[in-house]
């Protein structure tokens, strides 16, 4: 990604410490999802150090100084795609699915490792969100599973959203397709809905 530097939050964290790594993390603001900004300001920083999710910190050059403009989390997950969600789809997205996947007949669906990008989000404060797109955050966030899986294997990444049509056209347009629902847990008092809309990309690396 031209013109950006992507940042491992653990890495700088064991460089900087946590208190510098907190005011960093201070500076990001997202009115648009308050989700995004309590995470990283909240749970990256454990959630990192526990090796649950390892949060990327995007900077862009911008007045002769390098400030953080977006940030994407991954983290290793299984997910469970029913046969029943797989048959509205192309015989293409079920092909590739069943190359990278086991069936368990019995509970008829096909069970995959894939990384979850568990947030994503770009930097409001200062105006700094201008200084990237979105497109371009996911693209990276895409490129860098894409970098991961060439080692150790795998074609897919996954993401969870909010029923909200401009965030799955926004998914969409990016490749994601949508292939079914997922009941919120007790925890996610946060979001709004009932459930979280599941999408799922084949990465080309």
């Amino acid at each position: 990604m031209t013109g950006f530097r992507v940042i491992n939050l653990l890495m700088l964290l064991e460089e900087l410490g946590e208190d510098e790594c907190k005011s960093i993390l201070s500076e990001f603001s997202c009115p648009l999802n308050g989700d995004v900004e309590a995470f990283l300001r909240d749970k990256a920083i454990p959630f990192a150090r526990q090796r649950w999710a390892q949060t990327h910190l995007v900077f862009a050059s911008y007045q002769q100084k390098w400030v953080l403009v977006g940030y994407y989390t991954l983290a290793n997950k299984t997910i469970c795609i029913r046969d029943s969600s797989l048959k509205k789809h192309s015989g293409t997205l079920r092909k590739r699915i069943s190359r990278f996947a086991s069936h368990d007949h019995d509970a008829k669906a096909y069970i995959l490792s894939a990384p979850l990008i568990g947030q994503l989000g770009k930097n409001y404060n200062h105006g700094y969100d201008s200084l990237i797109t979105g497109d371009e955050l996911l693209s990276e966030a895409c490129r860098h599973i894409g970098r991961i899986q060439y080692n150790l294997g795998g074609r897919f990444a996954y993401l969870e959203c909010e029923d909200n049509p401009k965030l799955i056209e926004f998914y969409a347009s990016n490749g994601f397709c949508a292939f079914q629902n997922r009941m919120l847990d007790a925890d996610e008092t946060n979001l709004n809905g009932e459930y979280l809309v599941q999408m799922i990309k084949y990465i080309r690396s």
